[in-house]
């Protein structure tokens, strides 16, 4: 018997964000793991069958279970939400379902040893012997970089800040490997 859990729910952040009839923007979020009646069920939806662009949209409402303050996430949330944030959810919804965790793969630029990057959080998520992580330091700048180091090479990972004011982050930091 194992002693490893399975996550079956990841956050997100959307990089724009559902605007809401109130005007609120919703950015946070959690997805659970798609069942196979989640992607079985929508096929049956006369509005799947009539315009197979809804199943993304109709899969993705039944998956996602938080966003923001809001009660529930409908398909007409989904509906409404920018092409920047639904290329976002349907890459994520890959990661989780196809490779378990939402991370993507990158590469040291000296040695090409390659790893894994949570996209949330933008620290590599390192296994092996010859890898270690070494965290930032807490900072008041809101500039945090981690350091992976294979050998005597180093590869920088910046996690950045939710709060640090610059909206176009790089890709590894704001979690969107689709831009």
């Amino acid at each position: 018997m194992s002693d490893h859990t399975l996550q079956t729910e990841f956050e997100f952040t959307l990089p724009r964000g559902y605007v809401d009839d109130d005007g609120t923007l919703h950015k946070e979020g959690r997805m659970r793991l798609a069942t196979a009646a989640d992607e079985i069920k929508p096929l049956q939806d006369p509005k799947v069958q009539s315009n197979q662009s809804y199943l993304t949209i109709t899969l993705l409402s039944r998956v996602v279970t938080e966003l923001g303050t809001l009660e529930t996430v409908e398909r007409t949330v989904i509906e409404n939400l920018f092409v920047t944030d639904l290329e976002y959810l349907q890459a994520m919804y890959e990661r989780i379902n196809n490779r378990g965790h939402n991370a993507v793969t990158t590469g040291c630029p000296e040695c090409a040893h390659e790893f894994d990057v949570d996209v949330t959080s933008g620290r590599p998520t390192v296994s092996g012997d010859d890898w270690e992580f070494d965290p930032p330091a807490a900072t008041t700048t809101g500039d945090e970089s981690a350091a992976v180091t294979h050998g005597t090479d180093t590869a920088t990972a910046v996690t950045g800040s939710a709060d640090d004011g610059d909206e176009e982050m790089g890709e590894l930091a704001q979690g969107n490997p689709t831009e």
